[in-house]
């Protein structure tokens, strides 16, 4: 049975609700934030010597530090949005019980965001944008797949493909809303606050800003899948 284009724009406003009253929530996605200020500045040390050699490694790693932060603040949310009396404590031993699938998950979308990246650049143009946007839409429900649905690396792939082939209009508004959160706040975090700050202030605000996103972000994914995979797209 397919989805019904379920659209529920009301999350995008109560997220912050939900964020204000749960604030444990930002616990992973503030570390996360940490970790890639941390990374940046060692991985130069180590790469830059080495003509940047190893430098994307490094990003990879971020990369699934930040996927595993969200996935656990996808399950909290979800908790939070279904109104279950539980906190950070229940989100990181569910996360922990499904880190695995999580991480495969992680590493399986990183590949394949790569893979679409690579074969763009080939073609070249605007048949390299359509591709790597082609992919990272279909790949949008691939965290909370494995957070919340417990779909292991290449399952939660193809279970959010499903998921968002069938429900196209939501899985829309969610990717509009992520480019804003995750790409154009802190652009203009960047552009507008960056430039007061010193180097260390401006990073370590950075990251929070990040964290915050990455938080808030958790409670209309959490919605969108668990309204999509648990009415039966299957």
């Amino acid at each position: 049975m397919r989805g019904g284009q379920r659209l529920d724009l009301g999350i995008y406003a109560r997220a912050f609700a939900y964020l204000a009253t749960h604030p444990s929530i930002l616990a992973l996605p503030l570390l996360a934030a940490v970790v890639d200020v941390l990374f940046s500045h060692w991985s130069g040390m180590v790469t830059d010597p080495l003509g940047g050699l190893g430098n994307g490694i490094f990003q990879m790693i971020v990369q699934i530090v930040y996927l595993f932060a969200f996935g656990v603040a996808v399950i909290q949310a979800n908790n939070v949005a279904r109104g279950y009396k539980s906190g950070f404590d229940d989100a990181w031993e569910e996360g922990r019980r499904k880190a695995s699938g999580i991480i495969l998950a992680a590493i399986g979308f990183q590949f394949l965001a790569f893979a679409a990246a690579y074969i763009g650049s080939i073609a070249g143009g605007i048949v390299s944008i359509v591709l790597q946007l082609v992919a990272y839409f279909f790949l949008i429900l691939t965290i909370p797949a494995a957070a919340i649905g417990g779909l292991p690396g290449s399952l939660a792939i193809s279970g959010s493909f499903r998921a968002v082939r069938d429900n196209v209009v939501p899985c829309i508004v969610l990717a509009v809303v992520f480019v804003i959160g995750w790409i154009l706040v802190p652009q203009w975090f960047t552009v507008f606050v960056g430039a007061h700050l010193g180097l260390f202030g401006y990073e370590i605000s950075l990251a929070l800003v990040r964290a915050i996103v990455l938080a808030y972000l958790a409670f209309p994914f959490a919605v969108t899948y668990d309204s999509i995979a648990f009415r039966g797209f299957w």
